[in-house]
């Protein structure tokens, strides 16, 4: 038997967010956001985001009942993706703006909401000049 010190959780499954309304919330993250819906199972929805499985699902009691954590999408050219999440209809609380300027790339990041109101953001590298 491995011992504890061989125990690796270095994949993510599955990112579940809760939702109040589930045809609308799905409509969300297939139609605007574009993510390919694998399945629907009473209150919950299932998406493919890169690998990862997204589940949408409505708050079986209170304790679950809470926006949820911020995903961060990345993406290959931010301002290109803004431009066609906004065209979407997609809630922006602001154009993408710099985060932080590391040594080869610059992060830029921009803050969305979904149908539900959970805060969701794109997030770019953007690769420095030689």
């Amino acid at each position: 038997m491995p011992d504890a010190t061989d125990l690796s959780l270095a994949r993510i499954g599955q990112i579940s967010i809760p939702v109040q309304d589930l045809d609308r919330a799905a409509a969300f993250y297939r139609e605007q956001l574009g993510l390919k819906h694998l399945f629907t199972v009473s209150k919950l929805a299932f998406f493919d985001c890169g690998g990862i499985r997204l589940m949408l699902s409505v708050p079986e009691s209170p304790e679950f009942d809470h926006p949820s954590s911020v995903l961060y999408f990345s993406v290959d050219d931010i301002q290109k993706v803004f431009g066609t999440l906004s065209e979407r209809s997609v809630r922006f609380e602001g154009p993408p703006h710099l985060i932080a300027k590391m040594e080869s790339y610059d992060l830029w990041m921009a803050f969305f909401r979904d149908s539900e109101n959970n805060l969701l953001s794109l997030m770019c590298n953007v690769t420095k000049s030689q």
